[in-house]
Protein backbone atom coordinates (compact mmCIF):
# COMPACT_ATOMS: atom_id res chain seq x y z
CA UNK A 1 0.00 0.00 0.00
CA UNK A 2 1.18 3.50 -0.84
CA UNK A 3 0.74 5.53 2.37
CA UNK A 4 0.56 8.77 0.36
CA UNK A 5 -3.02 7.74 -0.45
CA UNK A 6 -3.93 8.73 3.13
CA UNK A 7 -3.42 12.41 2.25
CA UNK A 8 -6.27 12.50 -0.25
CA UNK A 9 -4.02 13.25 -3.22
CA UNK A 10 -5.25 12.69 -6.77
CA UNK A 11 -4.86 9.27 -8.36
CA UNK A 12 -2.51 10.69 -11.02
CA UNK A 13 -0.20 12.16 -8.39
CA UNK A 14 -0.21 8.94 -6.34
CA UNK A 15 0.74 7.07 -9.53
CA UNK A 16 3.67 9.43 -10.18
CA UNK A 17 4.86 9.16 -6.58
CA UNK A 18 4.70 5.37 -6.80
CA UNK A 19 6.74 5.34 -10.02
CA UNK A 20 9.46 7.26 -8.17
CA UNK A 21 9.55 4.44 -5.62
CA UNK A 22 8.03 6.37 -2.71
CA UNK A 23 5.46 4.50 -0.63
CA UNK A 24 6.00 5.97 2.83
CA UNK A 25 6.22 9.72 3.57
CA UNK A 26 9.24 11.17 5.33
CA UNK A 27 8.76 13.09 8.54
CA UNK A 28 8.52 16.51 6.89
CA UNK A 29 6.12 15.15 4.27
CA UNK A 30 3.90 13.53 6.88
CA UNK A 31 3.53 16.68 8.97
CA UNK A 32 3.36 19.28 6.19
CA UNK A 33 1.36 17.76 3.32
CA UNK A 34 -1.99 17.73 5.19
CA UNK A 35 -1.67 21.50 5.78
CA UNK A 36 -0.36 22.20 2.27
CA UNK A 37 -3.18 20.44 0.43
CA UNK A 38 -5.71 22.35 2.54
CA UNK A 39 -4.26 25.57 1.15
CA UNK A 40 -2.76 26.79 4.42
CA UNK A 41 0.40 28.88 4.70
CA UNK A 42 3.22 26.72 6.08
CA UNK A 43 6.68 27.36 7.54
CA UNK A 44 8.66 24.13 7.36
CA UNK A 45 11.96 23.47 9.14
CA UNK A 46 13.69 20.63 7.39
CA UNK A 47 17.18 19.66 6.28
CA UNK A 48 18.30 19.18 2.69
CA UNK A 49 17.41 15.71 1.47
CA UNK A 50 14.45 15.28 3.82
CA UNK A 51 11.81 15.26 1.08
CA UNK A 52 10.43 18.77 1.25
CA UNK A 53 10.33 19.11 -2.56
CA UNK A 54 7.77 16.33 -2.78
CA UNK A 55 5.88 17.92 0.12
CA UNK A 56 5.29 21.29 -1.51
CA UNK A 57 5.22 19.68 -4.97
CA UNK A 58 2.10 17.71 -4.04
CA UNK A 59 0.14 20.87 -3.36
CA UNK A 60 1.38 22.63 -6.49
CA UNK A 61 0.77 19.78 -8.91
CA UNK A 62 -2.63 18.75 -7.59
CA UNK A 63 -3.91 22.33 -7.84
CA UNK A 64 -2.30 23.51 -11.10
CA UNK A 65 -4.23 23.31 -14.37
CA UNK A 66 -2.53 22.83 -17.76
CA UNK A 67 -2.74 25.71 -20.26
CA UNK A 68 -4.00 28.20 -17.68
CA UNK A 69 -0.90 30.37 -17.33
CA UNK A 70 1.67 30.64 -14.56
CA UNK A 71 0.14 29.40 -11.31
CA UNK A 72 3.05 28.56 -9.00
CA UNK A 73 6.43 30.16 -8.33
CA UNK A 74 9.29 28.56 -6.38
CA UNK A 75 12.24 30.77 -5.43
CA UNK A 76 15.52 29.11 -4.52
CA UNK A 77 19.03 30.46 -3.88
CA UNK A 78 21.14 28.52 -6.41
CA UNK A 79 21.02 27.43 -10.02
CA UNK A 80 21.75 23.83 -9.07
CA UNK A 81 18.82 23.66 -6.70
CA UNK A 82 16.54 25.28 -9.30
CA UNK A 83 17.43 22.53 -11.78
CA UNK A 84 17.02 19.83 -9.16
CA UNK A 85 13.59 21.07 -8.09
CA UNK A 86 12.44 21.43 -11.70
CA UNK A 87 13.45 17.84 -12.46
CA UNK A 88 11.64 16.48 -9.40
CA UNK A 89 8.46 18.44 -10.09
CA UNK A 90 8.44 17.28 -13.70
CA UNK A 91 8.59 13.67 -12.53
CA UNK A 92 5.72 14.28 -10.11
CA UNK A 93 3.61 15.87 -12.86
CA UNK A 94 4.13 13.15 -15.48
CA UNK A 95 0.48 12.14 -15.44
CA UNK A 96 -0.70 15.75 -15.66
CA UNK A 97 1.85 17.08 -18.15
CA UNK A 98 2.34 20.49 -16.64
CA UNK A 99 4.88 22.82 -18.23
CA UNK A 100 7.51 23.30 -15.51
CA UNK A 101 10.60 25.38 -16.22
CA UNK A 102 13.65 26.72 -14.40
CA UNK A 103 14.81 30.34 -14.62
CA UNK A 104 18.24 31.51 -13.46
CA UNK A 105 21.17 33.69 -14.45
CA UNK A 106 24.39 32.72 -16.19
CA UNK A 107 22.54 31.53 -19.30
CA UNK A 108 20.78 33.26 -22.18
CA UNK A 109 17.56 35.02 -21.19
CA UNK A 110 15.82 34.74 -24.58
CA UNK A 111 14.84 31.04 -24.36
CA UNK A 112 13.49 31.73 -20.87
CA UNK A 113 11.30 34.53 -22.24
CA UNK A 114 9.80 32.11 -24.77
CA UNK A 115 9.32 29.35 -22.17
CA UNK A 116 7.67 31.68 -19.65
CA UNK A 117 4.77 32.28 -22.04
CA UNK A 118 3.78 28.60 -21.75
CA UNK A 119 4.80 27.74 -18.17
CA UNK A 120 2.39 26.73 -15.40
CA UNK A 121 5.15 26.34 -12.77
CA UNK A 122 8.43 28.28 -12.55
CA UNK A 123 11.43 27.46 -10.36
CA UNK A 124 13.72 30.50 -10.23
CA UNK A 125 16.60 32.24 -8.56
CA UNK A 126 15.62 35.71 -7.28
CA UNK A 127 17.96 37.84 -9.39
CA UNK A 128 16.93 36.47 -12.78
CA UNK A 129 13.24 36.36 -11.84
CA UNK A 130 13.41 40.04 -10.85
CA UNK A 131 15.06 40.73 -14.21
CA UNK A 132 12.06 39.17 -15.96
CA UNK A 133 9.70 41.24 -13.84
CA UNK A 134 11.54 44.42 -14.79
CA UNK A 135 11.44 43.43 -18.47
CA UNK A 136 7.73 42.55 -18.17
CA UNK A 137 8.44 39.13 -19.67
CA UNK A 138 6.57 37.24 -16.94
CA UNK A 139 2.89 37.38 -16.02
CA UNK A 140 2.38 36.85 -12.28
CA UNK A 141 -1.32 37.72 -12.13
CA UNK A 142 -2.51 34.09 -11.86
CA UNK A 143 0.02 32.83 -9.32
CA UNK A 144 -1.76 30.91 -6.55
CA UNK A 145 1.23 29.40 -4.71
CA UNK A 146 4.58 30.91 -3.70
CA UNK A 147 7.33 28.67 -2.33
CA UNK A 148 10.53 30.02 -0.78
CA UNK A 149 13.01 27.16 -0.49
CA UNK A 150 16.22 27.36 1.59
CA UNK A 151 15.09 30.70 3.01
CA UNK A 152 17.96 30.89 5.48
CA UNK A 153 20.43 30.53 2.61
CA UNK A 154 18.73 33.35 0.70
CA UNK A 155 19.21 35.59 3.73
CA UNK A 156 22.87 34.56 3.95
CA UNK A 157 23.44 35.30 0.26
CA UNK A 158 21.77 38.72 0.45
CA UNK A 159 18.79 37.85 -1.77
CA UNK A 160 15.97 38.84 0.55
CA UNK A 161 15.58 42.37 -0.82
CA UNK A 162 15.03 40.90 -4.30
CA UNK A 163 12.70 38.26 -2.84
CA UNK A 164 10.54 40.93 -1.21
CA UNK A 165 10.33 42.90 -4.47
CA UNK A 166 9.11 39.74 -6.17
CA UNK A 167 6.57 38.99 -3.43
CA UNK A 168 5.10 42.48 -3.77
CA UNK A 169 4.52 41.83 -7.49
CA UNK A 170 2.37 38.74 -6.81
CA UNK A 171 -1.38 38.56 -6.17
CA UNK A 172 -2.14 39.22 -2.51
CA UNK A 173 -4.43 36.20 -2.34
CA UNK A 174 -2.13 33.18 -2.57
CA UNK A 175 -0.72 30.30 -0.55
CA UNK A 176 2.77 30.84 0.92
CA UNK A 177 5.12 27.97 1.74
CA UNK A 178 8.49 28.77 3.35
CA UNK A 179 11.03 25.98 3.86
CA UNK A 180 14.36 26.32 5.61
CA UNK A 181 16.96 24.18 7.37
CA UNK A 182 16.73 26.54 10.34
CA UNK A 183 13.97 28.94 11.37
CA UNK A 184 15.68 32.14 12.47
CA UNK A 185 14.19 35.35 13.84
CA UNK A 186 14.64 36.93 10.41
CA UNK A 187 12.59 34.19 8.77
CA UNK A 188 9.84 34.58 11.37
CA UNK A 189 9.78 38.33 10.69
CA UNK A 190 9.48 37.66 6.95
CA UNK A 191 6.65 35.21 7.61
CA UNK A 192 4.81 37.70 9.81
CA UNK A 193 5.06 40.22 7.00
CA UNK A 194 3.71 38.11 4.15
CA UNK A 195 1.98 34.99 5.50
CA UNK A 196 -1.55 34.54 6.87
CA UNK A 197 -1.81 32.51 10.09
CA UNK A 198 1.03 30.19 9.07
CA UNK A 199 1.36 26.70 10.47
CA UNK A 200 4.92 25.94 11.59
CA UNK A 201 6.17 22.37 11.28
CA UNK A 202 9.59 20.98 12.10
CA UNK A 203 11.32 17.72 11.18
CA UNK A 204 14.21 16.37 13.19
CA UNK A 205 17.59 16.45 11.52
CA UNK A 206 18.52 13.54 9.25
CA UNK A 207 22.03 13.45 10.67
CA UNK A 208 22.33 10.80 13.39
CA UNK A 209 24.73 12.16 16.06
CA UNK A 210 25.42 8.64 17.29
CA UNK A 211 26.76 7.72 13.85
CA UNK A 212 28.76 10.91 13.26
CA UNK A 213 32.36 11.13 14.41
CA UNK A 214 34.09 14.53 14.40
CA UNK A 215 37.86 14.95 14.75
CA UNK A 216 40.42 17.69 14.23
CA UNK A 217 44.13 17.83 13.42
CA UNK A 218 46.48 20.66 14.32
CA UNK A 219 48.92 21.23 11.51
CA UNK A 220 51.20 23.89 10.08
CA UNK A 221 49.74 25.77 7.13
CA UNK A 222 52.32 24.44 4.68
CA UNK A 223 51.50 20.87 5.73
CA UNK A 224 47.74 21.03 5.20
CA UNK A 225 47.75 19.53 1.74
CA UNK A 226 50.10 16.69 2.69
CA UNK A 227 47.81 15.77 5.57
CA UNK A 228 44.72 15.89 3.35
CA UNK A 229 46.37 13.63 0.75
CA UNK A 230 47.51 11.23 3.48
CA UNK A 231 44.02 11.00 4.98
CA UNK A 232 42.25 10.55 1.65
CA UNK A 233 44.61 7.68 0.86
CA UNK A 234 44.32 6.14 4.32
CA UNK A 235 40.63 6.51 5.20
CA UNK A 236 38.21 3.96 3.78
CA UNK A 237 35.43 6.08 2.33
CA UNK A 238 32.58 5.93 -0.11
CA UNK A 239 32.27 9.49 -1.40
CA UNK A 240 34.18 12.35 0.26
CA UNK A 241 33.62 16.10 0.18
CA UNK A 242 36.44 18.58 0.85
CA UNK A 243 35.23 22.07 1.77
CA UNK A 244 37.23 25.23 1.10
CA UNK A 245 36.25 28.84 1.79
CA UNK A 246 37.29 30.34 -1.57
CA UNK A 247 37.12 29.48 -5.25
CA UNK A 248 40.90 29.88 -5.54
CA UNK A 249 41.57 27.37 -2.77
CA UNK A 250 39.00 24.98 -4.23
CA UNK A 251 40.75 24.89 -7.61
CA UNK A 252 44.17 24.64 -5.97
CA UNK A 253 43.20 21.69 -3.76
CA UNK A 254 41.36 19.80 -6.53
CA UNK A 255 44.24 20.11 -8.99
CA UNK A 256 46.79 19.19 -6.32
CA UNK A 257 44.80 16.08 -5.37
CA UNK A 258 44.78 15.02 -9.02
CA UNK A 259 48.55 15.56 -9.09
CA UNK A 260 48.71 13.04 -6.23
CA UNK A 261 46.65 10.45 -8.15
CA UNK A 262 43.44 11.11 -6.19
CA UNK A 263 40.34 11.23 -8.41
CA UNK A 264 38.86 14.59 -7.49
CA UNK A 265 36.67 17.19 -9.12
CA UNK A 266 35.86 20.78 -8.13
CA UNK A 267 32.69 22.86 -7.94
CA UNK A 268 32.23 26.52 -7.01
CA UNK A 269 30.23 29.59 -7.99
CA UNK A 270 32.75 30.71 -10.59
CA UNK A 271 31.97 27.81 -12.91
CA UNK A 272 29.35 27.87 -15.64
CA UNK A 273 26.01 26.21 -15.01
CA UNK A 274 26.78 23.37 -17.43
CA UNK A 275 30.10 22.71 -15.69
CA UNK A 276 28.47 22.68 -12.25
CA UNK A 277 25.65 20.35 -13.34
CA UNK A 278 28.10 17.97 -15.03
CA UNK A 279 30.33 17.97 -11.94
CA UNK A 280 27.51 17.05 -9.55
CA UNK A 281 26.30 14.30 -11.87
CA UNK A 282 29.78 12.77 -12.15
CA UNK A 283 30.24 12.88 -8.37
CA UNK A 284 26.82 11.36 -7.72
CA UNK A 285 27.66 8.59 -10.19
CA UNK A 286 30.92 7.95 -8.25
CA UNK A 287 33.05 8.65 -11.32
CA UNK A 288 35.08 10.83 -8.97
CA UNK A 289 35.46 9.84 -5.32
CA UNK A 290 36.28 13.32 -3.99
CA UNK A 291 34.36 16.57 -4.52
CA UNK A 292 36.31 19.71 -3.61
CA UNK A 293 33.85 22.54 -3.12
CA UNK A 294 32.87 25.84 -1.60
CA UNK A 295 29.66 26.16 0.43
CA UNK A 296 27.71 26.17 -2.84
CA UNK A 297 27.59 22.39 -2.31
CA UNK A 298 26.84 22.46 1.41
CA UNK A 299 23.13 23.00 0.96
CA UNK A 300 20.35 22.39 -1.48
CA UNK A 301 22.04 19.78 -3.65
CA UNK A 302 20.91 16.18 -3.46
CA UNK A 303 24.13 14.18 -2.93
CA UNK A 304 23.93 10.69 -1.48
CA UNK A 305 26.44 8.19 -0.07
CA UNK A 306 28.90 10.72 1.39
CA UNK A 307 30.87 9.03 4.16
CA UNK A 308 33.55 11.66 4.85
CA UNK A 309 33.55 15.45 5.16
CA UNK A 310 36.90 17.24 5.18
CA UNK A 311 37.07 20.87 6.23
CA UNK A 312 40.27 22.07 4.56
CA UNK A 313 39.17 25.56 5.62
CA UNK A 314 36.88 26.20 8.58
CA UNK A 315 33.88 28.42 7.74
CA UNK A 316 33.45 31.76 9.50
CA UNK A 317 29.77 31.11 10.11
CA UNK A 318 29.10 28.17 12.49
CA UNK A 319 25.80 27.47 10.71
CA UNK A 320 27.74 26.73 7.51
CA UNK A 321 29.75 24.14 9.46
CA UNK A 322 26.51 22.43 10.50
CA UNK A 323 25.30 22.31 6.90
CA UNK A 324 28.62 20.92 5.73
CA UNK A 325 28.67 18.08 8.23
CA UNK A 326 25.00 17.40 7.52
CA UNK A 327 26.10 15.87 4.23
CA UNK A 328 27.11 12.65 6.01
CA UNK A 329 25.72 10.30 8.70
CA UNK A 330 22.32 10.32 7.01
CA UNK A 331 19.59 7.69 6.80
CA UNK A 332 21.27 5.34 9.26
CA UNK A 333 24.72 5.43 7.65
CA UNK A 334 27.89 6.25 9.58
CA UNK A 335 29.91 9.34 8.75
CA UNK A 336 33.10 11.12 9.71
CA UNK A 337 34.05 14.80 9.79
CA UNK A 338 37.74 15.69 9.65
CA UNK A 339 38.82 19.26 10.38
CA UNK A 340 42.31 20.28 9.27
CA UNK A 341 43.33 23.26 11.38
CA UNK A 342 46.25 25.61 11.05
CA UNK A 343 46.85 28.88 12.91
CA UNK A 344 44.28 30.93 10.96
CA UNK A 345 41.47 28.36 11.47
CA UNK A 346 41.37 28.40 15.25
CA UNK A 347 39.17 31.49 15.64
CA UNK A 348 36.52 29.97 13.39
CA UNK A 349 36.85 26.60 15.12
CA UNK A 350 36.40 28.18 18.56
CA UNK A 351 33.35 30.04 17.32
CA UNK A 352 31.79 26.77 16.12
CA UNK A 353 32.39 25.06 19.47
CA UNK A 354 30.94 28.03 21.39
CA UNK A 355 27.84 28.05 19.20
CA UNK A 356 27.37 24.26 19.41
CA UNK A 357 28.68 23.13 22.83
CA UNK A 358 27.06 19.71 22.41
CA UNK A 359 29.45 18.82 19.58
CA UNK A 360 32.14 16.32 20.51
CA UNK A 361 35.19 16.95 18.34
CA UNK A 362 38.16 14.78 19.28
CA UNK A 363 41.77 15.71 18.71
CA UNK A 364 43.50 13.30 16.32
CA UNK A 365 47.20 12.61 16.14
CA UNK A 366 48.98 12.40 12.83
CA UNK A 367 51.84 10.12 12.03
CA UNK A 368 54.55 10.41 9.42
CA UNK A 369 53.51 12.37 6.32
CA UNK A 370 54.85 11.63 2.87
CA UNK A 371 55.53 14.67 0.76
CA UNK A 372 52.63 15.68 -1.42
CA UNK A 373 52.71 17.25 -4.86
CA UNK A 374 51.29 20.69 -5.45
CA UNK A 375 49.75 21.93 -8.68
CA UNK A 376 50.91 25.40 -9.71
CA UNK A 377 49.00 27.70 -12.06
CA UNK A 378 51.83 27.91 -14.52
CA UNK A 379 51.34 24.22 -15.18
CA UNK A 380 54.35 22.77 -13.37
CA UNK A 381 54.40 20.57 -10.32
CA UNK A 382 56.65 20.83 -7.29
CA UNK A 383 57.13 18.91 -4.05
CA UNK A 384 55.29 20.29 -1.05
CA UNK A 385 56.41 20.18 2.57
CA UNK A 386 59.76 18.70 1.52
CA UNK A 387 61.54 20.17 4.55
CA UNK A 388 58.92 18.99 7.01
CA UNK A 389 58.33 15.37 6.06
Amino acid sequence: MNLFENFGLSHNLITSIGKLGFTKPTQIQGISIPHIIKGKDVIGESATGSGKTLAFGCGIIDNATPNQGLQALILTPTRELAEQLKDMLRQLSQQKRLNIISVYGGVSINPQIDNLRRAEVVVATPGRLLDHLNRRTINTSKIKVLVLDEVDRMFDMGFIEDVEKIIRALPSKRQNLFFSATISTRIKELANKYMVNPTQVSATKLVDPSKLKQVYYNIQNNMKLSLLVHLLQKEKSRLAMVFCNTRKNTDFVAKSLKANAIKSIAIHGGMSQNQRTRTINMFNDARFGVLVCTDVAARGLDIDDVSHIYNYDLPKNPVDYVHRIGRTARAGEEGKVINILCNYDHDNFSRILREYPDFTVEKAERGYLKKAVVFENRGSRRSFNRRYN
